[in-house]
């Protein structure tokens, strides 16, 4: 296990990249050196039979393998254009999975994305264990991941205005309130996201409202950018009526917490970095 923990922090974070919406990623020519493939024409093989498992899996594939296209120097000022992947954490389990499992890097690879794979999806019993800042940071990587699959089934079905389609879903889970609304109620500064200012609970009615949203989109047979509206807008009133017969606070009851969460992420930050001076 240590031996793992030492090949994490000096290879694989190391390539790791952090996107402007702090979502992580690699890439694959990156990663294709540290797992030792010499050529890319091998190497992309390994990466079609991940892209092949991922479809076989019912997630969609372009939402972990992501086509980038690169110009490269060569001879004499020349350029050539490459093809590359930016990869999704789980691409990169995939990845490994399909690897050549005899090569000792690929095998200390594939237990190492195994273990970060699996945190992500944790059962009742092991979120319980968690922190409330723990569960906070869990559910909002939820809705981070539920509302970018949300926003591209919304686009499928004809929504072009995504700031009104999202406030639908408000309106109806906070008996009429907008995004703006919900931001000034808990005294936000200018564009602060109102996601990383909700309590444990408050996300998860949020996951959810995402979840039942997306699918019943998916069941919509045209494109229709106002019956898209109001699917959004009626997911959140149900869920908001449920919550009433239930006896459970309202979500604008829960209570706004002292910290951010990229607050906490931050200090979580600077924590690690003074540890591993």
């Amino acid at each position: 296990m240590k031996e793992i923990e030492q090949y994490n922090n000096d290879i694989f974070e190391k390539i790791k990249h952090i996107d402007n919406d702090g979502n992580e990623y690699w890439l694959a020519r990156e990663l294709q050196h540290v797992l030792e493939y010499k050529e890319w024409r091998k190497f992309n093989s390994v990466i079609e039979k991940a892209v092949n498992a991922c479809k076989g899996s019912n997630y969609d594939a372009s939402d972990h393998f992501v086509q980038l296209d690169k110009m490269i120097d060569i001879a004499k000022g020349a350029k050539r254009k490459i093809k590359d992947y930016k990869l999704s954490r789980y691409a990169c389990y995939l990845i490994v999975q399909n690897a050549d499992s005899h090569m000792k890097v690929i095998a200390l690879g594939q237990t190492y994305f195994a273990i970060q794979t699996r945190r992500q999806e944790l059962s009742d019993a092991e979120y319980q264990l968690l922190s409330e800042d723990e569960k906070r940071l869990y559910r909002r990587k939820q809705t981070k991941d539920g509302n970018k699959a949300l926003y591209r089934i919304a686009r499928k079905k004809g929504v072009k205005d995504l700031d009104r389609f999202t406030n639908s879903g408000y309106r109806g889970l906070y008996n009429g309130e907008t995004a703006n609304d919900i931001a000034k109620r808990k005294n936000l500064r200018y564009r602060e996201e109102i996601l990383d200012n909700m309590g444990s609970a408050e996300l998860g009615i949020n996951v959810f409202r995402i979840t039942e949203t997306e699918l019943l989109l998916g069941m919509q047979e045209k494109q229709d950018e106002e019956k898209a509206n109001k699917t959004h807008y009626k997911v959140g009133k149900v869920i908001r009526e449920a919550l009433k017969k239930l006896g459970s606070p309202m979500p604008e009851g829960l209570p706004t917490p002292k910290k951010s969460l990229k607050q906490i992420e931050k200090e979580q930050k600077q924590l690690y970095n003074e540890v591993n001076k």
